[in-house]
């Protein structure tokens, strides 16, 4: 796996750091609320993420995990999102906070935002460890940021090329011959 990579981008200990900091800061944002928060992560990709980001917030959290992709097996988007399979629990009145592994074009995302918010969440919030903002086409508001990134095929700490790669530790930049 190792030889595939091109360049590694984030090491492991960069990755920690981000990570803890973006914990802290929800902590601190949401410190003061009564209620639960749900914490929704967007499997497969954002499991690593994941497990890593709600054990540095220092609040009561409720897990929730959604499958949604408009990607498939490809590379690019296909524009049209589905839903793999949808939360557990009832989301009306809740405060979400939406967990991904990276913002591309953002059309699943902008998907997933209206759809929670026409659930009757009380408020949706996203957290994303990487932006992609040069693949924009869906303008999406990230609140919890780890890392913009420029248009490179990234694997590695949850995301994959064809189910590949996301055991890496790190985030690696994808050697072009693997996909091409």
């Amino acid at each position: 796996m190792h030889d595939d990579i091109e360049r590694i981008v984030f090491t492991e200990t960069d990755i920690k750091q981000r990570v803890n900091e973006i914990g802290k800061q929800i902590t601190e944002d949401y410190k003061n609320l009564r209620e639960e928060i749900f914490c929704v992560g967007i499997l497969k990709g954002a499991a690593v993420f994941y497990t890593d980001l709600v054990r540095s917030i220092d609040l009561p959290i409720r897990f929730d995990f959604m499958i949604a992709s408009s990607y498939g097996s490809g590379t690019k988007t296909s524009g049209a999102v589905k839903i793999l399979k949808d939360l557990d629990y009832d989301i009306e009145e809740k405060h979400l906070i939406v967990i991904e592994d990276i913002i591309d074009s953002g059309t699943t995302m902008g998907y997933l935002l209206d759809y929670f918010t026409r659930r009757g969440a009380k408020s949706v919030k996203l957290c994303s460890l990487l932006n992609k903002p040069s693949r924009r086409t869906v303008e999406v508001k990230i609140d919890y940021c780890g890392f913009d990134v420029p248009d490179e095929f990234l694997v590695g700490y949850g995301l994959d090329y064809a189910e590949k790669y996301r055991n890496l530790p790190y985030i690696g930049v994808l050697k072009s011959e693997i996909y091409s």
